[in-house]
C-alpha cells in the first residue's frame, strides 16, 4: 500500500516540484530513505502556500474525491510533503494504486 494509515485516513509522502510546465503526477520514485514516494509538479508557485493548494486541488481530482480532503499535515515549506488524505483507507488505497500503475 502507499501510504500510511492515519486515524481518519491515509498519509502520502509526496515529491512537490513547483514552477513546473504542467501540473500532472508523475507516479512513484524511490526515496533518500529506501522508501517511495508520488511525484507531483504543480505551476503554482511556492509563495503563501498556493503550491501546498495547487498540490491538494490536483491530488483531489486525481482520486476522486472533494479537494477539502485532501491537507497537506507535514513539509509545508519542503518539496517533501505528508500529505492526508481523509476517508476509506481501502479506498483511498485502491485509487492511488490505479493512478500509480500498482
Amino acid at each position: 500500500m502507499i501510504g500510511r494509515v492515519a486515524a481518519d485516513g491515509l498519509i502520502v509522502a509526496v515529491r512537490l516540484t513547483p514552477k513546473a510546465s504542467r501540473n500532472a503526477i508523475e507516479g512513484l520514485r524511490d526515496d533518500s530513505h529506501g522508501g517511495q514516494v508520488l511525484a507531483v509538479k504543480v505551476t503554482a508557485v511556492p509563495e503563501k502556500g498556493k503550491a501546498n493548494a495547487a498540490l491538494s486541488r490536483l491530488l483531489a481530482k486525481a482520486l476522486g474525491v472533494a479537494s477539502g480532503r485532501v491537507d497537506v499535515v507535514g513539509g509545508a515549506t519542503s518539496r517533501n510533503k505528508d500529505v492526508l488524505v481523509r476517508g476509506d483507507v481501502t479506498e483511498i488505497a485502491a485509487a492511488l494504486a490505479k493512478l500509480t500503475g500498482e
